[in-house]
């Protein structure tokens, strides 16, 4: 049986504001439609794929009217997972005082109601593995709220020992998997079959050295390739996967890539091009 059959995978782009997937007048489409606004690229965003990471909430914890907005914005089918606020992984970095600070944002969050998917605890690759931050880490885990889902994305390799995994195990987190230039590709690869959780959550990323976002500009189909056949051996229910700009140059594009890849309908960004007075 595939996994298309058994689980949900739901795999979308990371942040939707860029202005360069806004289609030039006489142009090749590109994503939204010419003239598309910032306050109408959300809805626009949401008529193609089904699920956004949030880097906003990275900044602070956001008003209930925003996420309010989001969800009225949005389709019934649609989720969004948010980035916890870096007052809690950067300044605070999961030390005791951070936890009021997570309650709140937790919280804050639920306002967005069946359309919450994962809550992702980004943490700096400063964030190394001495014993204060793992009794940090600990302390942090067991304050989550078990009804949500979460995830952690640690940026330095000696967190990906036994005794993370069955931290995380033990409170029904998942272990974010990343593609990117903090860790090599092989620890990412050799921590899928060390974690159980029912959801997963994967981030495809890039080095930042890319000035444009408007189409493919380095394909990586073979990195993609290998991405495709690990989600493929991964037995949560749940598979969330966002994609970056940085990674190939044009995230929507990489998304359909995997897709594909995985035998899912590729996205059609352009089947709203001729109605842009709907934005």
């Amino acid at each position: 049986m595939s996994n298309s059959s058994i689980q949900e995978i739901r795999i979308g782009c990371q942040s939707w504001g860029y202005d360069d997937w806004i289609t030039q007048p006489g142009g090749d489409f590109v994503f939204y439609p010419p003239g598309t606004k910032k306050s109408e690229m959300l809805p626009a965003y949401a008529r193609v794929f089904d699920t956004i990471e949030i880097d906003a909430t990275l900044y602070g914890i956001p008003a209930s009217s925003t996420l309010e907005k989001w969800y009225g914005e949005t389709p019934d089918n649609f989720t969004f997972s948010l980035k916890f606020p870096r007052e809690i992984t950067h300044d605070k970095r999961l030390a005791p005082e951070s936890i009021p600070v997570m309650k709140e944002f937790t919280e804050r969050a639920r306002l967005l109601g069946d359309k919450l998917a994962v809550m992702l605890i980004q943490l700096p690759p400063s964030f190394e593995g001495s014993k204060e931050n793992a009794q940090n880490l600990r302390r942090l885990l067991a304050e989550l709220p078990r009804d949500l889902k979460f995830a952690v994305e640690f940026r330095q390799r000696d967190w990906f020992i036994k005794w993370t995994f069955q931290e995380l195990e033990n409170a029904g987190v998942s272990l974010a998997l990343v593609e990117g230039p903090w860790l090599p590709r092989e620890v990412m690869f050799d921590a899928i079959g060390k974690v159980n959780a029912d959801h997963t959550y994967i981030r495809i990323m890039g080095e930042r050295d890319l000035q444009k976002f408007d189409r493919i500009y380095r394909h990586r189909d073979d990195e993609l390739a290998r991405w495709a056949s690990s989600i493929q051996r991964i037995s949560s229910r749940e598979i969330y996967v966002y994609m970056d700009n940085y990674f190939e140059g044009f995230a929507p594009e990489t998304a359909n890539k995997l897709l594909r890849l995985l035998g899912m309908p590729a996205k059609k960004f352009d089947e709203f091009s001729e109605q842009a007075s709907l934005f």
